[in-house]
């Protein structure tokens, strides 16, 4: 996938992204591209929107409300740790699911 295609779909997975403002930014974009660079797997980024994003909307009642996301670096450190994990695609399917559909399959 050539760098462009690959930082407009992940931006616009962030964008749809639950708890998020919605608003891309220039760093947001470089983010994107540097993923790309290193090669990370645009599926193994958007598992990690869905994962922060299944952990943000699981939270106990009552609680506090958490502040809205701005940055496509907060989920820098899920998509290092999705990168690490051994679970099948099944699970995010499910967590997908559990969001209703975010972000759309392609």
């Amino acid at each position: 996938m050539e760098q462009r295609d690959y930082v407009r779909r992940l931006l616009e997975a962030y964008r749809a992204t639950p708890g998020t403002c919605g608003a891309v930014r220039r760093p947001d974009r470089l983010l994107a591209a540097q993923l790309h660079e290193r090669g990370v797997p645009l599926e193994a980024a958007e598992n990690a929107l869905i994962l922060a994003a299944a952990r943000r909307l699981a939270r106990p009642a009552g609680a506090p409300p958490l502040a809205t996301i701005r940055s496509l670096a907060y989920f820098a450190p899920v998509i290092e740790e999705v990168l690490r994990l051994e679970v099948g695609p099944e699970y995010f399917r499910h967590l997908r699911n559990r969001l209703g559909g975010f972000p759309p399959a392609p």
